[in-house]
């Protein structure tokens, strides 16, 4: 079995190597976001079961002293509330602080995930240019070969041309699998932050417009 794999890449020429080297440099890419995104997200998830408890009792001095000595995104966005509040009033001043922090985590969550579909379609054309190229040198060397070795030439190199192709999908399909696993994953985490922003922006007007109606 893996002669045969050694084989089969070997028929695909030149070209096979730039494939090959675009495919390892994808699988590290998404090994290193999957890592990333993961550590976030169990790092996100740690810090909202710590401060839900927290922000029902209305404990704002505490959620603020807990977000400011952790590192997760989660606190980063949360902090922003948290230092505003009881200093400005308005909803929307809150929301507005919270966006522009998204609006800077949000990259960071993104970050290098496009390459995974740039290396697939990269790896794609790279096969397609391989059998081409393949196909031009075997009709070519066809045309100079003795009739009764054009048919069994001609065969041969068709078949070396389009190894080119296939391992350049081989490569590209997991990649275009990953570049869409990672961009729900990042997704999934974004709307997570969201909705805590939300409940915490909640938690705050409710706090606020209770103490500027104490009899309500």
């Amino acid at each position: 079995m893996f002669m045969s794999i050694i084989k089969f890449v070997e028929a695909g020429g030149f070209w096979v190597l730039p494939i090959l080297v675009i495919g390892a440099i994808g699988i590290g890419i998404t090994f290193e976001r999957w890592f990333k995104l993961h550590r976030a997200e169990v790092a996100n998830r740690r810090m909202w079961d710590k401060l839900q408890p927290v922000l029902q009792k209305g404990d704002f001095d505490a959620a603020r002293e807990m977000t400011s000595k952790d590192n997760s995104y989660i606190s980063q966005l949360l902090s922003v509330g948290f230092e505003r509040q009881g200093v400005v009033r308005r909803r929307e001043d809150f929301e507005i602080a919270m966006d522009e922090v998204m609006m800077s985590i949000v990259p960071q969550l993104e970050k290098r995930t496009p390459y995974t579909a740039l290396f697939a379609n990269l790896a794609t054309l790279m096969g397609l240019l391989g059998t081409i190229l393949g196909l031009i040198s075997a009709f070519a060397a066809v045309a100079h070969a003795a009739p009764s070795e054009k048919s069994a030439l001609l065969s041969g190199s068709i078949s070396e041309a389009m190894s080119c192709t296939a391992i350049g999908l081989v490569v590209a399909i997991p990649m275009l699998s990953a570049n869409l696993f990672l961009n729900l994953k990042a997704g999934t985490i974004i709307d997570s932050l969201e909705m805590a922003s939300l409940k915490t922006v909640n938690v705050i007007s409710a706090f606020a417009a209770k103490h500027r109606n104490p009899q309500a």
